[in-house]
């Protein structure tokens, strides 16, 4: 499928994770250690928070390994908020337009998995969108399909709420259409200030994710560090080197709620709220 990596914390060069790291969003393009495909060479995205409200956004269908512009602008960009996405394609086209980030306003949005059966229930699906976001569909993903649904469902005002309409939206079309095929997800969302991250599946088999955190990331000779206490977060499909102690796994039917200085977790189907391992 894809992987994706979102971080919040003092300005950071995009480079550090995009590069820097063993086992860096790069190298996962060329050779994932958890994905269920071991390429992700169908297009790539960035999308970071600079001087502005609404975000940067670069996107290209080549692989990410592939394009001297991403590795000489991660050189230059530091943002205190930023998403990396590599992709590949569960089936529809590679095209800038099917490459993640997505945008609307000042929101961004990043997926990794798919809707079973998505054939057949795209057409109700795009039915389910808001008449004021439909103008806004201008690819072919099931991703921009989850993206405008969320957005219509409330994600400016109450995140989870939304992520969990959506998600009864979607199983509720599959049923509907003898889908007996998954829904398997992780996604984030942000509206520059926060984290709103999910890892879900129908039948318990969701993809990866891991979140770190800590005063700061540091990448030295590979190895990611994050110094104790508070100050960044990252939320990625999986870890960026080998030292296990570093990284907390999202648990499966989960969101984490991340700022720079505080993650929660709590369930998707629950009311529990607790606070992230530092």
């Amino acid at each position: 499928m894809c992987r994706w990596l979102a971080y919040t914390g003092s300005p950071l060069r995009l480079h550090s994770l995009l590069f820097e790291a063993q086992n860096s969003l790069i190298n996962q393009s060329l050779a994932c250690q958890r994905g269920s495909v071991a390429t992700n060479g169908d297009g790539f995205g960035v999308g970071w928070y600079g001087t502005q409200d609404k975000p940067g956004l670069y996107r290209d269908i080549r692989p990410a390994w592939n394009d001297d512009n991403l590795r000489s602008l991660a050189e230059q960009i530091e943002a205190r908020l930023f998403f990396a996405h590599v992709r590949a394609s569960t089936g529809t086209p590679t095209t800038r337009q099917n490459c993640h980030p997505f945008r609307h306003g000042n929101w961004l949005f990043m997926h990794n998995g798919r809707i079973g059966g998505y054939d057949k229930v795209r057409r109700d699906l795009e039915f389910r969108i808001a008449p004021h976001l439909y103008n806004d569909r201008i690819g072919t993903t099931d991703s921009e399909i989850i993206f405008l649904l969320l957005l219509g469902n409330g994600l400016l005002t109450d995140p989870a709420r939304a992520y969990r309409q959506t998600i009864a939206e979607i199983e509720s079309a599959m049923q509907a259409n003898g889908v007996t095929e998954p829904l398997r997800f992780t996604a984030c969302a942000t509206d520059g200030q926060t984290l709103h991250a999910i890892r879900y599946s129908s039948d318990n088999s969701a993809p990866t994710l891991f979140y770190a955190q800590g005063q700061e990331v540091q990448v030295d000779n590979g190895a990611c560090n994050f110094p104790c206490g508070t100050g960044a977060v990252l939320i990625l499909s999986e870890p960026l080197d080998r030292d296990d102690a570093c990284w907390n796994e999202v648990p499966e039917g989960y969101f984490l709620t991340a700022s720079a200085h505080q993650a929660v977790l709590e369930p998707v189907l629950g009311v529990e709220r607790i606070s992230a391992v530092a």
